[in-house]
Order: structure tokens, then C-alpha cells, then sequence
């Protein structure tokens, strides 16, 4: 087989085939295997967000740095995202419940070795471990839903599947919260072990190993090195550029050039192997790659922006880490809600018209939130974050539709490690980008608005970056000469500042959402999922 053929063989829809046979007993029934695969799916999603809230008690904890409780979170997105396509392509090849089941095993085994870890250093190295297991079980969750479901309820199960992703990525603070105030922070990675095991017990039970006939028996060994290479490329740089490096540093500059050259020698190089990581056919599928955009845009425009609303409530409005979750539940109320209706809705009419309609409503909530003020209350709050989960509940779920369903049976997997690939890209780029906007826009400020509050002198060094996440430092507030009439002015002055990079930021999210929504313009139902599910059955 040449590379070419290859190529053409992935562009091309399968030859229509009989949707699988009803199942008989528990093993291999659809809504069954839904259920098991959102048990080991919920896992990864929770440890996305639940983990920011433990930072502060392990940093006390372990006496960690900023920069090693940072990695903490960071080292754990690093490897779910260079993994993904990778993880991917094995569960094409040695079957999609073993992927799932090892996933599941790492994850849980790689949690409860980071409750019992006694320094930050082995925090971080199982947390690496978490993200790379992680990486495992979800393409594979995806892969086994669209062998086992009909064609006509495939995107009600994807629409529960994103729901379970996005209740459990907007829930995860208020669990976390609870756990952190009333348990330990090591609850937060114990409580992984008990769910692991149920998902595996189902698993066992439950899934049923789906192959198609033609999957890939090689592997791609350089294009594995060269895409894990420019995925930690980009994702590096996008993290130490927003954290430290800034994204004029040489080091950062270094890093993205790397990216681009390794990209363009993987594309290079996919055109010429036998089996190919990723055969490059499968782009020019306009649907597919008009909806990997549109998740990278998407993911953008929401971790992006959730990530300045936790500050905004927790430092500029005082709340605690469960209040400031409780603040978020109408989010992830609407996202639960309308998940499952946006399947159906995309089922009857296909998902062109849902994703505009998500991403126009995506839109005006980013922009409904540059009006919040320091004194906005709750019931101004819980309208614009209703809108943003109602608007992308129908995104998470016609996006992933648009792109596992454009793609061979053979390369769902592949596929699914595309779509989550594109949403960790674009959460990071998103926090990196939004994050230097909102800098910039403190650096500009902060001077003139302590001026304006009436304040001695300049701001003292340091309190930009404070500034940049609407916070007041402790050294700054217990200063000698700080009463509380000037700490007032001091909270005034900070608050102001982010409240206007807020509002710049959430104007660039909105911004990038209205793209978004053009982009959604191209996208169409998948050809291949119209095919049903038909595979070779082990």
C-alpha cells in the first residue's frame, strides 16, 4: 500500500454499512456503555479544574514554590495534550477497551500515588502520569460510542457525553472546594480511586471491543517523535510565555519556531510513510477541519475566560472557593440541561445551524460579561453565565459530531485524540493570549489609577502582577503604613484595573467567538457516521 493510497482511502466516506446488530445482554448495549465510558471521562474532565483549589493547601503544605505549584496543574495539561492524537492511534490499533481499561487503571493508580506522595516533586511526576492516562481514555471513550451507537442517536450520546465534560470541568471548583475546607487536599486525588475502580468493574462488564476491519496494524514511530514534539513545542511556549518568559522572549520565540518547523516536517513525513499517524487526507474534509477550528476557537474563548471569572469572584467579590463554585452553577445547570437537547436538535436538523446559533450566544455572553462591574450581583452574574453554557453546550457536542463523524471508522480514535488535542490547545492558548492582554492592559493602567485614588508615589513593584488577578498583596496590606483608608483606595485602584483588563479580555473572547461562529458556517453532519456503525467485532 502507498502513502498515497492511503491518503485517498482516508478522504473518502466507507461504503455504507448495516447498523450494529441490537446487543444482547449487558455487554455492548449503547446506553450502557455511555454510562461506563462517562465514569472514567468525568475523572479526567473534575481533575482539569478541581485540582486549582488544593494548590494554595499543598503549596502549605509540601512548603512548594508558585512556580512548583504551578506545574502542578501545568505538567498535567502538558501531557494530556501531546498525548492525545498518539493515544488515539493506539486504540485504533490494539482496540479501544483496552485503551480505555489501561487509561482508567493509570489514572486512578497515578491519583492515589499523589495522595500518598510526601514532596512536591513526586506531586508533579504523577501528575504527568495522570495527564498521560488521561490522554488514554479519552479518544477511546469517543471511538467506543461511535462503534457501538446507530447513526440516529450517536449525537444524543455525544451530546450526554459533552455534557458529563462540561459539568464535570465547571463542577470541579465546588468539589474541590468541599473536599479541600472539610476533608484534606489529598481527598481530592484519593476520590479518583473508588471511581476508578466502578469504571473499570463496569468496564469489564459493560464494553465491548469494536475494530474495524481495515485499522492500522503499524505504527508510525517518527511521526509519533516529530507531532509529540511540536505539541510540546506549542503548548510549552504558550504556558511559560503566559507565565514567566513573556511572549516577546527569545526563549518563548524559540519555542514557537520550533513548533512550526516540526509541524511542517510531520506533514512532510505523513505524506511518505505506509500507515500514517494522522493521514493528511483526512484535512481535506472541509466539515472536519472547519470543526477542529472550531473547537480550538471555542476552547479559547471559554478556558479563556473562566479563567478570569474565578478571580473575579474569589478577589474582587471576596467569595470563598465553594461560593465562587456555587456562583458558577448556573454554567454548568444550562450545560447539563441543553447538552442533551442539543444532541437531539443536531440529530433532526444537523449541526450547522445548533453550532452558529452556540457560538453567537457564546459571543454575546463574553461580551455581557465586559459589563460587569466590582458591584454587579448575583442575578446579573447568573444571566450571562447561563447564556454561556446554553450556548456551549451545542458546540462541545456538534463540533465533536462533525469531527469524529467526518473521519473513517477506522481513524475514530485518531480522531477523537483530534478533537480533545484542539480543545487543550485552545484552553491553552486562550488562558496564554487572554492572559497577555490582561498585563498589558494593567501595565498600562495600574499607574494612573493609583494616581486617581489619590496615593503617594508610585505602585510598589510587584503589585502589577496582583493586580493582573484582581488581588491585593498580604505584604502590601499589613504594610506599616497602611491604614484602612488607604488599603481601601489600594483595593479600589487594583480592583479597577482588572476590572478593565477583565473587560478587555472577555472583548477579545467575544471577538474570537463571532469567528467562531463564521467557522461553523462550513461545517456539515458527518458522511461516515451516516454510515452507521459497521465493524468487525472481537
Amino acid at each position: 500500500m502507498t502513502s498515497q493510497t492511503t491518503v485517498d482511502k482516508a478522504d473518502k466516506a466507507p461504503e455504507p454499512a448495516s447498523a450494529p446488530a441490537p446487543a444482547k445482554g449487558l455487554r455492548g448495549h449503547p446506553w450502557l456503555t455511555l454510562f461506563s465510558v462517562a465514569i472514567g471521562v468525568m475523572m479526567v474532565a473534575l481533575d482539569g479544574t478541581i485540582v486549582a483549589i488544593a494548590n494554595p493547601a499543598i503549596q502549605k503544605d509540601l512548603g512548594a514554590s508558585l512556580a512548583d505549584v504551578q506545574w502542578i496543574t501545568n505538567g498535567y495539561l502538558l501531557a494530556l495534550a501531546v498525548a492525545l492524537i498518539t493515544a488515539g492511534k493506539l486504540g485504533d490499533r490494539f482496540g479501544h477497551r483496552q485503551t480505555f481499561l489501561i487509561g482508567v487503571v493509570g489514572f486512578a493508580a497515578a491519583s492515589g500515588a499523589i495522595g500518598v506522595s510526601g514532596s512536591v516533586s513526586l506531586v508533579i511526576a504523577f501528575r504527568v502520569l495522570q495527564g498521560l492516562f488521561g490522554a488514554l481514555l479519552m479518544p477511546a471513550a469517543l471511538g467506543l460510542l461511535r462503534a457501538t451507537f446507530p447513526a440516529e442517536k450517536l449525537n444524543m450520546a455525544i451530546g450526554i457525553w459533552g455534557m458529563v465534560i462540561g459539568a464535570s470541568t465547571a463542577g470541579g471548583p465546588i468539589l474541590g472546594g468541599v473536599l479541600v475546607e472539610h476533608v484534606s487536599w489529598q481527598s481530592v486525588f484519593f476520590i479518583n480511586v473508588p471511581v476508578g475502580i466502578v469504571a473499570v468493574v463496569f468496564g469489564l462488564v459493560i464494553l465491548k471491543d469494536h475494530r474495524a476491519e481495515n485499522a492500522p496494524r503499524s505504527f508510525d514511530i517518527p511521526g509519533i517523535i516529530l507531532l509529540s514534539g511540536a505539541m510540546f513545542s506549542l503548548i510549552w511556549a504558550l504556558i511559560k510565555a503566559g507565565d514567566s518568559w513573556g511572549w516577546g522572549s527569545g526563549k518563548t520565540l524559540a519555542f514557537l519556531g520550533a513548533a512550526v518547523v516540526l509541524f511542517v516536517v510531520f506533514a512532510l513525513w505523513e505524506t511518505k510513510v505506509k500507515e500514517p499517524l494522522i493521514p493528511l487526507g483526512l484535512f481535506r474534509s472541509v466539515p472536519l477541519s472547519a470543526g477542529t477550528v472550531l473547537m480550538v476557537l471555542m476552547a479559547f474563548a471559554f478556558m479563556g475566560g473562566l479563567f478570569f471569572v474565578t478571580f473575579y469572584l474569589q478577589n474582587v467579590h471576596n467569595m470563598s472557593p465553594v461560593d465562587s463554585g456555587l456562583h458558577l452553577l448556573p454554567l454548568t445547570a444550562m450545560m447539563i440541561i441543553s447538552s442533551p437537547i442539543a444532541g437531539a436538535l443536531i440529530t433532526k436538523f444537523g449541526p450547522r445551524v445548533p453550532l452558529v446559533g452556540g457560538m453567537v450566544l457564546t459571543a454575546v455572553s463574553m461580551f455581557g460579561m465586559t459589563t460587569l462591574t466590582t458591584d454587579s450581583g448575583t442575578p446579573v452574574m447568573s444571566v450571562w453565565f447561563a447564556l454561556l453554557g446554553l450556548g456551549l453546550a451545542p458546540v462541545m457536542v456538534g463540533a465533536t459530531e462533525v469531527i469524529v463523524g467526518n473521519a473513517p471508522l477506522e481513524l475514530s480514535g485518531v480522531a477523537g485524540g483530534l478533537q480533545q488535542a484542539g480543545m487543550q490547545v485552545g484552553g491553552s492558548l486562550g488562558t496564554a493570549v487572554l492572559g497577555a492582554v490582561m498585563s498589558n492592559k494593567v501595565n498600562a493602567e495600574l499607574a494612573g489609577n493609583w494616581k486617581d485614588a489619590g496615593l503617594p508615589a508610585a505602585p510598589p513593584p510587584g503589585l502589577d502582577k496582583a493586580a493582573a488577578i484582581g488581588a491585593v498583596p498580604e505584604q502590601v496590606a499589613k504594610a506599616p503604613n497602611v491604614n484602612p483608608g488607604i488599603l481601601a483606595k489600594i483595593t479600589d485602584a487594583v480592583h479597577d484595573t482588572f476590572m478593565s483588563g477583565m473587560g478587555l479580555a472577555f472583548t477579545v473572547a467575544g471577538i474570537v467567538a463571532v469567528i467562531a461562529a463564521f467557522v461553523a458556517v462550513l461545517t456539515k453532519r458527518g458522511a461516515n457516521a451516516d454510515a452507521g456503525a459497521g465493524v468487525g467485532h472481537i
